[in-house]
């Protein structure tokens, strides 16, 4: 399937950004790149912040899909976690805009954006969503952990009060250490065996089936 125009904008502006300065990407260089009207990067985005806002969004999309993968790739729930760790802090070091959105530090070479809201007169609902609030690094926590939880748990599981609180706790330990990992990488071995080493089997252990006596 041939990728849209917007899609063909957002990769060219990518690879744009990983050659120079966003401050020197040119719409222009970006719509010739994509094989486009500069009028008609100027219809999906709006201005060059808009560009930027939809890029940074898509970015986000991207790692939280992929947490969503490598959580699911594994039955084991500490290999979930440590999976997800593994995409965390890989990711992170391949991807400027994710370690930027995840760690909160921007540099000079990277859009400077605000993580609110701004105003979007775009009729294109994905534009709509890129101009609204972009998820700061204590959102990803929250939003890692919860979909940590939901995979480790599972459906049709019971738990306690105390069990569920107890998962959560050691699914934000995994994505707090992942993110640790990110600003200071760890020896060898990596965050997988940090993940493995601090995260007892009680912690994670699998939800016991929901009985008709529950």
């Amino acid at each position: 399937m041939m990728p849209s125009a917007r899609e063909s904008l957002l990769d060219a502006a990518y690879t744009a950004l990983a050659r120079r300065a966003w401050s020197a990407v040119r719409m222009v260089d970006v719509a010739a790149s994509a094989g486009v009207s500069r009028q008609t990067l100027y219809n999906e985005f709006g201005s060059k912040d808009g560009l930027a806002r939809a890029l940074v969004r898509r970015e986000a999309d991207g790692y939280l899909a992929g947490v969503e993968r490598a959580l699911a790739a594994f039955p084991d729930a500490r290999e979930k976690l440590t999976a997800a760790a593994e995409w965390t802090t890989a990711t992170a070091r391949d991807n400027a805009l994710v370690r930027a959105l995840l760690t909160g530090c921007w540099n000079e070479r990277l859009p400077a954006l605000a993580l609110t809201a701004v105003r979007s007169s775009s009729v294109t609902p994905a534009q709509r969503r890129a101009d609204g609030p972009l998820p700061s690094p204590a959102d990803f926590v929250t939003l890692v952990r919860d979909r940590a939880v939901a995979a480790v748990a599972g459906p049709g599981a019971y738990r306690t009060r105390q069990d569920t609180a107890d998962l959560a706790r050691s699914c934000e330990v995994a994505v707090r250490l992942a993110l640790s990992c990110v600003l200071a990488p760890p020896a060898e071995g990596g965050v997988a065996d940090l993940v493995r080493g601090v995260l007892p089997g009680a912690g994670v252990s699998a939800p016991s089936p929901t009985t008709g006596a529950r």
